[in-house]
């Protein structure tokens, strides 16, 4: 091609490559284009694999969230069930107490009722003495 048609195409926009192609963009800033891409590319490749090590990360916090929540309720129940037993040990003591308070009373009143069984007796051991002596 002439050089005057070249310039008369370069002016309306349009180029010529390399293997007499015509080209809206000139070969330079087509190459910056091609470049810009690739760099483009390999960004969205980058993006990606962040993603994926983003997308793993929240995948093992909620699998290390969900075991922590699940021992967090074991620990609650381990310790609703300590509360548990130390309140029935309470009752069992407190039943124990009573009951012990129960066999002292009964002790008292059976110790006042074998003294006074004791003085009877005493008693009717001297009458029968002296109902032997007066015979």
């Amino acid at each position: 091609m002439s050089t005057s048609a070249t310039e008369a195409l370069e002016r309306a926009g349009m180029y010529f490559d390399d293997l007499n192609r015509i080209r809206v963009l000139d070969e330079e800033t087509s190459s910056q284009a091609s470049e810009l891409k690739e760099v483009c590319e390999e960004f969205l490749g980058d993006i990606e694999g962040f993603q994926k090590i983003a997308d793993s990360f929240i995948a093992i916090f909620d699998a290390v969230s969900k075991e922590v929540e699940r021992e967090k309720m074991k620990a609650i129940g381990s310790r609703n069930l300590l509360k548990s037993y130390a309140k029935q040990r309470e009752a069992q003591q407190d039943q124990l107490k009573a009951l012990i308070a129960e066999k002292r009373s009964e002790l008292d009143r059976l110790t006042v009722q074998y003294n006074a069984l004791s003085r009877m007796e005493a008693e009717q051991n001297e009458f029968m003495e002296q109902l032997m002596l007066q015979k």
